[in-house]
């Protein structure tokens, strides 16, 4: 199993990213994909989600209206689109598989993330 996620950078405060999550080695369209973020010395925390079928999507309150989960199933992909960012947002940013989409920790995959760094 594989989850790549890229796309990270560094962006000023207000600007954009699209976070990217390529997945191999299991059966990408039965599962629900979360995007989970860690700041340096906080927990990992979960950002968003959404289902295998992109018929339900979540996102933790601070990125509400901010950022937007979506997939393609066809290519195996995960994206992360955020915009108006904020210096919090700055961590490492993780993608993640699970049977079922939700707001928990316990996505039984998990790959390795991406930087992003938002300054003020």
């Amino acid at each position: 199993v594989q989850l790549q996620a890229s796309g990270g950078g560094m962006v000023q405060a207000g600007g954009s990213l699209t976070l990217s999550c390529a997945a191999s080695g299991f059966p990408f369209d039965d599962y629900a994909i979360g995007w989970f973020r860690q700041a340096p010395a906080k927990e990992r925390e979960f950002v968003a989600a959404i289902s295998w079928g992109s018929t339900s999507t979540y996102y933790t309150n601070s990125v509400k209206g901010r950022f937007t989960i979506s997939r393609d199933n066809a290519k195996k992909m995960v994206y992360l689109q955020m915009n108006s960012l904020k210096p919090e947002d700055t961590a490492v940013y993780y993608c993640a598989a699970d049977r079922i989409a939700s707001t928990s920790m316990g996505y039984v995959y998990l790959g390795q993330g991406t930087q992003v760094t938002v300054s003020s």
